[in-house]
Formats: C-alpha cells, structure tokens, sequence
C-alpha cells in the first residue's frame, strides 16, 4: 500500500463538505500566499474523527461537542431554517405552523452518531419541538440533502449558509420562519496534549476570523 507523507508545514483538518465549499476555500488563497510552504489538507465529512489515531490537526464540527480530551473553542452559532422547494410547496401546501406538518414529508438526513434520521425541529410556544416526518428519500451528507429538497422529495432543514445560493436564485423557499430551531454551536477542536504549532496556531486564527462573521456571536434567534 503506498503510504502518502504529508509536507512537514502541513496542517491536516477535517470539516463539512459546505462549509470547506463556501467559506474555506474562497480564503485559502490569501493564507498560502502570506504563509509559502504551507499545505493545507481538508477532509470533508461529518463522521466522528480520532484526531490523534488519524493524524488530524484540529476538526470543525456542529451541535455540542463529545467529550474527551481536548481543546475545544466557539466559533458562534448558525441559525437553522426549514425550507422546500416551490413545486413542493405548491402540490402539498405551505404550512403556517408545525401543528400544520400532518401530510409533509422531509428528506430524511441520516444521523452519523445513531444511524437514523433526524426529525425537525421547531420552537413553538416558547419550547423546542421535535417533528419526526415520514421520508421516503434518506441521505448521508448535507448537501445531498438540499439537492434532494430541490428536486421537491420534501422539507429540509439546515444552516442558512447552506442553502444561500438556493435562497437567492428561488429553488428553494424558507417556510415557518417564526419556528425557527434554536441556533446550532460550531466548535473547532485540537487535541490537548498537543502543543499548539506556530503552523496550527496560525491556521485556527485564520480559520475563526474566516467562519466567524458569518455566524451568530450568541445562541439567540435572529430574525429577518
């Protein structure tokens, strides 16, 4: 098996597939040219990573995080919507509460923690509400989940961000937006009993100051 041997200025992170997309490599650019021989090596996923036993510097990863021994840093919060497409809604209805879901469907996301789908979820009269509909597509990866939702297989739920181009161009349509889920932490996490590199010390400032301003500072509903 041929063993690939990663440059010594390397930085090794792991980070949903969107957020890599968007964000991190519109800014890479301008981080190589001020940092020359440094590499970059981003996985894209959503799974749990053994830092240590995989050689991965630091992860980026939504919800709270799992315990165990590391350094974990906020980043901020997104803000969570639900949306479907316009031929959805126009063949089953737009909802104007979650008590107005019976007869939706969603695209069913497949938790990588549990192997089951996630239901959605709303707050409603002051609670948070869990909405477990029926789905007859289920998917593995989050941008699936938008393509699936915009070729009209049911509701989605995500982070704003994600569905940013959806949003603008119409191919997808945020509905009960007074219901909105309590927003999602963002954590960036490296192992503790790593001394922090000048090469990851550099990369982690980078890398906050890009994710940052896109994100919620505190956990409160933002409306627009």
């Amino acid at each position: 098996m041929l063993t690939v041997l990663l440059p010594a200025r390397s930085v090794r992170v792991d980070v949903p597939g969107n957020l890599a997309q968007t964000l991190l490599l519109p800014a890479l650019p301008a981080l190589l040219a001020q940092n020359p021989g440094l590499t970059v090596h981003l996985g894209e996923g959503e799974r749990f990573v053994d830092l240590v036993r995989e050689g991965v510097d630091c992860v980026i990863r939504a919800g709270e995080p799992m315990g165990g021994d590391m350094v974990v840093r906020r980043l901020g919060y997104m803000e969570e919507i639900t949306c479907a497409s316009p031929a959805y809604l126009a063949e089953q209805g737009v909802p104007s509460s979650p008590d107005a879901l019976e007869g939706h469907v969603m695209v069913g996301f497949v938790s990588s923690r549990t192997g089951q789908p996630l239901p959605l979820e709303f707050i409603s009269a002051g609670r948070q509400v869990a909405i477990a509909l029926p789905a007859r597509v289920l998917v593995g990866a989050a941008d699936t989940s938008a393509a699936a939702a915009r070729l009209g297989f049911g509701l989605v739920q995500a982070p704003r961000h994600r569905f940013t181009d959806d949003l603008a161009s119409g191919a997808l349509v945020e509905i009960l937006a007074d219901y909105r889920p309590e927003p999602t932490p963002l954590f960036v996490l490296y192992p503790s009993n790593r001394q922090l590199s000048p090469r990851m010390r550099v990369f982690v400032d980078w890398l906050i100051g890009i994710v940052r301003p896109h994100l919620q500072a505190t956990s409160g509903s933002v409306q627009t």
